[in-house]
């Protein structure tokens, strides 16, 4: 290779491998991608100052320091963590050894490892985008690395072509390969993110804390009747045991017998999001439901699969249901208390008739109560310390719907009356382009369940009773936001929301069709076809590819051969006019010899055609050739008549 080509190879290899490697940042620990960097970056100067590259000494100096880098972020031998690493630290670390092009050839491999290495942390359609980009530059490189003479630009166009051409065969083999799954004692050991949501444990003003955040916790698609807001419950984790402020999960015996049904069922796929927990919220109440999903004792849903990546479930709830009658470890449970009331909560419970009047009465008049003194209901309660729930009951009297749950909960178990707290999710913004429900950590809600005689756990929602709106209505912190821009009557604003309510369908169908085709769906997908079978699906699968190959081949081998060069064109014609009279040009045959055998069979247009075929030769292979010569060739091809 000529070295000034090398340094425009090199520039273009660097430039690749930082785009690749620049998404990591999110990834891996600070220190490593900063020596990464300066890596690279060290490689850009010997670009331009070849002198300044490190020697062996250097190099076995940086590669311990490297080690001891990689030592000191250790996070296990083997996983993607670990893996992603070691791949990172040693591109650069060969980008300092770069002496021959078989070095480049090795960078331009150990680089596409590297950019398949960010479908383990991400797997947007974005990403996938970006991916698809930055290996079209590195393929790039390759083309000019085989091609001396190849511009930079004309480069790129052919590795988006040979990409292009090679997408058809990807997409079959990612629609018809088996797709295997490992067991689950070979998953990567790679450390989980920490995600914020709801806890196993209340305390007041921790549901709060996720008023404000945006983050997505699942989606929902109804494959029928959607439930109206009202009834958006998404049951999550039941809290029986308190300790005054603290209220936890509490131990119950599996339920022998599922809770009995009626009306309306509600049938839907929800698409969770990746979490810590094996909670999947599914709408109050879940009946119908299969594998690897199970009900606890409190009614909700636990799945056996790995939560720490995407995965559908298909869910049947019911808005009508009887739990059925209470055995004596659930009475225990939802009965206790931290210690005696004190006096002013018992002249509270006495005021309202919970000591002397049925539990429905009682429900009534603490609603009511909550309804008409001076309660408000805010995001940012303030901080209760000490005996939160007499003091939000007696003094602040502003708090979230954790401030609510637990006081009514509290005071019903005074009156001696089962009763919970259920958290959970409530409501969900309707996404118009796509037909789903999509809920965040901002619809995170949490309310009172209460045991009535033939009537089983029924659902009361304190929060109703001060904030309707927040039940009733589809407000979420976008949605308050939303609404207070759309008050200020900007056209842009409903463009903008079905921007986002589209490009979020987008996504939605990315990750159901895409991200989650494992091994089920796959074979769900291909039954339908009536491959039911590997011998059935490799003949599917040999007959695709070669039908594409085939295609392929067609269109690159027996495509008609175009030109750019005008003077060509233009004695083409001149031969179309020949062929009338059976004179065609042999293949290799000079123009000279052409156009005299074209003479001897047309002696009276002999002159033209040596005016022609001497104009066409000097513009074809003279050295000097005009704009006047080329309209001379026109002219006298226009006018030759055979």
């Amino acid at each position: 290779m000529k070295p000034e080509l090398d340094k425009n190879i090199l520039i273009f290899l660097l430039s690749a491998i930082g785009l690749i490697v620049f998404p990591h940042v999110y990834h891996i620990p600070p220190i490593i991608f900063g020596f990464f960097c300066l890596l690279l970056s060290w490689r850009f100067i010997g670009v331009w100052k070849p002198n300044r590259l490190p020697g062996k000494l250097v190099i076995l100096l940086l590669t311990v320091c490297a080690i001891a880098l990689l030592y000191s972020q250790h996070q296990g031998l083997f996983g993607r963590d670990a893996g992603t690493h070691l791949f990172i630290t040693a591109l650069g670390l060969k980008l300092l050894e770069i002496k021959k092009q078989r070095d480049l050839y090795l960078i331009s491999y150990l680089a596409f490892i590297v950019a398949a290495s960010q479908f383990l942390y991400e797997q947007s359609i974005l990403m996938a985008a970006y991916i698809l980009l930055v290996c079209c530059v590195l393929l790039a490189t390759l083309v000019c690395i085989n091609s001396r003479n190849v511009q930079t630009l004309a480069a790129l166009k052919t590795a988006v072509l040979i990409t292009v051409q090679a997408l058809p065969i990807a997409v079959a083999l990612f629609i018809l390969f088996p797709r295997i799954e490992a067991p689950k004692w070979l998953l990567f050991n790679a450390q989980h993110q920490t995600r914020t949501g709801l806890s196993d444990s209340m305390e007041p003003g921790s549901i709060s804390e996720l008023g404000a955040s945006y983050e997505r916790v699942f989606r929902v698609k109804f494959s029928g009747a959607v439930p109206p807001p009202g009834q958006r419950y998404w049951r999550g984790p039941v809290l029986s045991y308190t300790d005054g402020k603290r209220w936890t999960q509490g131990a119950f015996q599996k339920p022998l017998v599922k809770s009995v049904v009626t009306g309306r069922p509600y049938q839907y796929t929800l698409l969770m999001e990746p979490q810590d927990k094996n909670w999947v919220f599914a709408l109050d109440m879940p009946q119908e439901f299969s594998a690897p999903l199970s009900q606890n004792a409190a009614y909700q849903l636990i799945t056996s699969e790995n939560p720490d990546k995407r995965i559908e479930y298909k869910v049947t709830s019911y808005a009508d249901y009887n739990t059925g009658p209470i055995n004596p470890s659930e009475y225990k449970a939802a009965t206790q208390l931290p210690g005696e009331p004190s006096d002013k909560i018992k002249q509270l419970v006495a005021q309202l008739h919970g000591f002397d009047s049925g539990p429905d009465n009682f429900i009534s008049q603490l609603l009511q109560h909550f309804r008409v003194e001076d309660f408000h209901y805010t995001l940012s309660p303030p901080v209760l310390e000490e005996n939160p729930i007499e003091n939000f009951l007696f003094k602040t009297r502003y708090g979230f719907c954790s401030h609510y749950a637990a006081a009514f909960v509290y005071l019903m178990r005074v009156a001696h009356i089962p009763a919970r707290v259920v958290t959970g999710y409530q409501g969900g913004e309707q996404n118009t382009v796509g037909d789903f429900l999509e809920i965040r950590q901002a619809d995170a809600h949490a309310w009172a369940e209460v045991w009535l005689d033939n009537r089983g756990w029924v659902r009361v929602d304190p929060t109703a009773a001060i904030a309707p709106e927040r039940i009733e209505a589809e407000l979420g912190v976008d949605r308050q936001a939303a609404y207070a821009i759309a008050t200020l009557k900007i056209p842009a604003y409903s463009w903008l929301k079905q921007a986002r309510q589209l490009w979020s369908s987008v996504d939605y169908n990315w990750q159901r069709w895409v991200i989650n085709y494992d091994n089920k769906n796959q074979s769900k997908f291909l039954s339908s076809f009536g491959i039911d079978d590997i011998k059935t699906l490799m003949y599917w699968m040999i007959a695709v590819i070669a039908s594409i190959t085939a295609v392929l081949c067609w269109f690159l081998l027996y495509q008609k051969p175009t030109t750019n060069d005008k003077a060509l064109l233009i004695y083409k014609r001149f031969c179309n006019k020949l062929a009338r009279h059976a004179l065609f040009r042999s293949s290799g045959e000079g123009v000279k010899d052409f156009a005299e055998r074209a003479k001897l069979k047309l002696p009276e247009q002999a002159a033209d055609i040596d005016r022609i075929t001497a104009v066409f030769i000097k513009l074809r292979y003279g050295r000097i050739a005009s704009g006047e010569d080329l309209q001379q060739l026109k002219t006298l091809v226009g006018l030759f008549r055979a």
